[in-house]
């Protein structure tokens, strides 16, 4: 008997056109965009306005073909497997002219037994492999017609995106572009066997935690192959990078409805090093390695990184309604996070090493979590395995968004693959620790009066309502996960108030909310957020523009670069983007007409609705009000304006650096009473509210709130020092104010609510500053400045930005700055961008890499 060998069919790839007689060669992976930019037939859709001279590409049937030998089969025993990995989407496969694939699901990989059909060895003649890719929008729509006993509602794009098993953005969305792909995304390979390893589960539950945790695991082997009686299996499990073997598994065989299966005994491993999140403890993995044996011969070996973790989403009544929030190996977790899009409209151009330094940016940012939005797709082995590794929670949504999705059984089917493919893929990742639904699909419900009755509990009669997908997301999958994935809690939908509510979207007191009364809807004022949380808040953003550095990469004329540019506003896919943008910076800020300074107040009024967001809401971890923040979104999927806080180019925004300060482990947060400026309240004599505006406040007095988050597990004892600084003088404007405080592990504690501090009213405005100082060190600093800061005066504010050496940069003023900003480029790292300064306080000091020894250029608000 012969060990399993896997021949990649990477090489000797061409491709066509249905209506052209040439083929052209190509690579594998890819996608007909990337082929089709490789041999320059199309102009690049992510310049310009190119995006629109493209979308013939998605309405043409396209043909890839590949030869390859066939390979050495010793006996009559072995079985050869054809593996596509990955085919976007709807693809017809043939072999040697015969047929043996019809796939329709991106997210889904395909076995198909091929030794009958091979050429002969002796032969030498090769095997012709074609592939003919049918347009996805064309295939959707004749779904459409074929079900008119469904209501497709469908958000964000055209309805033929509804019952098509692909990435739903690939039809545009209201941060990227219309481009429909197609192609061969993931590798191709023949595996030749005797017997193999299919799947390897390990189950596990952690019976005692602490520094000597034990956890009780049991493996299960699923074994393929024509020849399987007479093998063994050996199991062994490993701390990674130590070797030994901590355990070693005995078991029986059995036989299930998929075939031959070895069960492992339960067994307890004493000692177990947990998994935890980042800031929590180590990212402790083990090495489980699985052998297939036949006698002395390996026929085929797998090796798995797992980890030990309990999850937990607790959801318990309290005062504030029911909580949401998550608890790892018994700690209680504060969510900081972003949500997260494919990062590129082409996946195929993305590497591991890609993958590996997305999530660095989270872990370098003070980020412990991710959610993968539910409109893009299951992201690859090498995305969780940075997040293990890294100690990044995952949120996973089931890939359905904005949609009121079908039920009829041949699509119910695609999703139970579907499910089952990815939760057997993904389930041992230690960092996984939630699978969401779906992402805003119960907001059809409210908008289009669908049917959605809390008090039926039937999964049968959800599907005779015009909301069937209920029982997607109530019944099917859950269901899945349970059986599946038992170590991993399950949430219907992201909002969602766990159906205990008719108001299923925003309800602040149960589930999880998208905090979208910012920016859409009611376009509230960011001042206001801290009073727009929830028990979770899963999204909310502002948008910006990117660094002048991306913009050059994407708008290819100097006079088309000005903030009205139709190139550039075309890179803005958000209904009414330029109106909400404009009204959001003329109502706080002074706009510039230069494309720089547009660019600069763009990224600081981001940085600051991020600011007031994550540090209002963390600070009301004290009584577990909000469980966590996850900002939208991290990434782009191509060079635009959007929420993002990270662009394209992978350059950070101000945004980024905001969320790092304020989720700095142990810090200080300090917020003003704010007004509305715009407004004269009502009192005695005015009866109603008028629209006056009182240029008086914020002078003479200010009322604020200061606090301490501490997200450590050790008590902390400091001093927090409050100052109050002239904005137009920099001279302090009153004495300062001093507290000691001791604030215990996984805690915020106010230290001040609603203090009242009165000025000289000649000192004008005043910036409210503090610091947190422990053992002598400054690790925690906030400032609160008068709203808005289009009213401030900035002339003559002394900045010094100095090279002191060794890659570092000291940055200090004379009097208070607003939105100090380095101009930042591909390739470039800084420490700390979009800060404030405050006189009297240490300079900044910004370590810098890769900007070739110089002072890269600097601006801030009013310069």
């Amino acid at each position: 008997m012969s060990k399993l060998t896997s021949h990649h069919l990477a090489k000797n790839w061409t491709f066509k056109s249905s209506t052209s007689s040439t083929y052209l060669p190509t690579t594998v992976p890819s996608t007909i965009h990337t082929s089709l930019l490789a041999h320059n037939l199309i102009s690049d859709p992510f310049l310009d306005l190119n995006e629109y001279d493209v979308s013939w590409v998605a309405d043409t049937t396209w043909h890839y073909r590949t030869t390859f030998p066939t390979p050495f089969t010793s006996n009559n025993n072995t079985a050869v497997d054809l593996i596509f990995e990955g085919l976007d989407t709807f693809a017809a496969v043939s072999l040697n002219g015969t047929p043996i694939l019809q796939a329709e699901n991106m997210f889904l990989s395909y076995r198909v037994p091929i030794k009958s059909l091979l050429h002969p060895p002796e032969s030498k003649e090769e095997n012709i492999l074609e592939i003919v890719f049918t347009p996805a929008r064309e295939k959707g729509l004749e779904l459409v017609r074929a079900h008119p006993e469904h209501d497709f509602i469908v958000h964000q794009t055209e309805v033929s995106r509804g019952p098509v098993r692909k990435a739903q953005c690939h039809w545009g969305w209201d941060w990227g572009p219309v481009l429909v792909t197609c192609g061969v995304w993931k590798e191709v390979r023949v595996d030749v066997y005797e017997g193999r390893i299919g799947e390897v589960r390990a189950d596990y539950e952690v019976v005692e935690m602490g520094e000597e945790a034990a956890v009780e695991v049991r493996v299960r082997v699923g074994v393929e192959g024509e020849v399987v009686e007479g093998v063994g299996i050996k199991v062994g499990l490993g701390m990674e990078g130590e070797g030994g073997e901590v355990w070693d598994v005995e078991g029986e065989w059995e036989r299930d409805g998929e075939g031959l299966v070895f069960v492992g005994r339960e067994a307890r491993v004493e000692g177990a090093k947990l998994w935890w999140p980042r800031g929590y403890g180590e990212q402790n993995m083990y090495e489980l390695r699985v052998q297939l044996l036949a006698e002395e011969t390996v026929l085929d070996e797998q090796t798995k990184s797992i980890g030990f973790r309990k999850a937990e989403l607790v959801q318990e009544k309290d005062a504030h309604g029911r909580s949401f929030y998550f608890r790892i190996n018994g700690v209680d977790i504060f969510s900081a996070g972003s949500c997260w899009i494919p990062a590129d409209s082409f996946l195929t151009r993305l590497t591991p090493e890609d993958y590996h330094a997305w999530i660095s940016l989270l872990a370098e940012g003070n980020q412990n979590m991710i959610r993968v939005w539910g409109g893009g797709i299951y992201e690859p082995d090498a995305f969780y395995e940075a997040c293990d590794t890294l100690g990044i929670l995952v949120w996973q949504d089931f890939m359905f968004a904005c949609a009121s999705y079908p039920t009829y059984p041949a699509f119910l089917s695609l999703i139970q693959s579907e499910a089952l493919h990815h939760l057997r893929r993904l389930r041992n990742h230690p960092s996984l620790i939630l699978w969401c639904g779906n992402n805003e699909d119960y907001q059809l419900i409210e908008r289009y009066n669908l049917t959605y009755d809390p008090s039926d509990t039937s999964p049968d009669s959800w599907l005779r309502t015009n909301f069937p997908a209920r029982y997607i997301y109530e019944h099917l999958l859950p269901s899945l996960v349970t059986t599946h994935s038992p170590s991993t809690p399950y949430h219907p939908s992201s909002p969602f108030g766990n159906g205990a509510s008719t108001t299923l979207v925003v309800d602040p007191t149960i589930g999880d909310i998208h905090q979208w009364s910012l920016w859409h809807g009611s376009m509230a004022p960011y001042q206001s957020l801290p009073s727009m949380s929830g028990r979770f808040v899963s999204e909310f953003g502002m948008q910006s523009l990117p660094h002048l550095s991306t913009i050059s990469r994407f708008i290819t004329s100097p006079s088309d670069l000005h903030p009205s540019s139709a190139p550039l506003e075309s890179h803005n896919k958000a209904i009414d983007h330029s109106r909400r943008l404009n009204t959001y910076l003329s109502e706080n800020f002074r706009v510039p007409s230069t494309l720089a300074g547009y660019v600069h107040i763009s990224q600081v009024m981001q940085a600051d609705a991020t600011t007031w967001a994550y540090k209002s809401w963390r600070r009301q971890w004290r009584t577990r009000r909000c469980g966590g923040v996850l900002i939208w979104q991290l990434n782009d999927t191509w060079p635009c304006t959007s929420w993002s806080v990270v662009d394209y180019c992978r350059v950070k925004k101000p945004a980024w650096y905001a969320i790092k300060r304020v989720m700095a482990p142990i810090t200080v947060g300090v917020t003003r009473e704010v007004q509305s400026w715009t407004v004269r309240p009502r009192d005695e004599l005015w009866k109603r509210d008028t629209g006056h505006v009182d240029l008086r406040r914020g002078k003479g007095e200010v009322k604020f709130d200061v606090w301490v988050c501490n997200s450590t597990l050790d008590e902390v004892k400091g001093r927090v020092v409050v100052r109050f600084v002239s904005v137009e003088s920099g001279e302090e404007a009153r004495s300062r104010m001093e507290w000691e405080v001791t604030v215990r592990g996984n805690e915020v504690k106010d230290v001040g609510v609603g203090i009242s501090s009165e000025h000289d009213v000649k000192a004008g405005y005043v910036v409210v500053v503090a610091v947190l100082w422990v053992g002598g060190e400054q690790v925690g600093f906030d400032v609160s400045w008068p709203e808005p800061i289009k009213y401030l005066e900035f002339e003559d504010r002394g900045v010094r930005v100095v090279d002191v050496g060794d890659g570092v940069v000291e940055v200090s003023a004379e009097k208070p700055v607003k939105g100090f900003v380095f101009a930042e480029r591909q390739g470039m790292k800084v420490s700390d961008n979009g800060f404030d300064l405050i006189p009297g306080e240490p300079s900044t000091r910004v370590q810098m890499e890769g900007n070739g020894g110089e002072i890269p250029e600097w601006t801030c608000v009013g310069r």
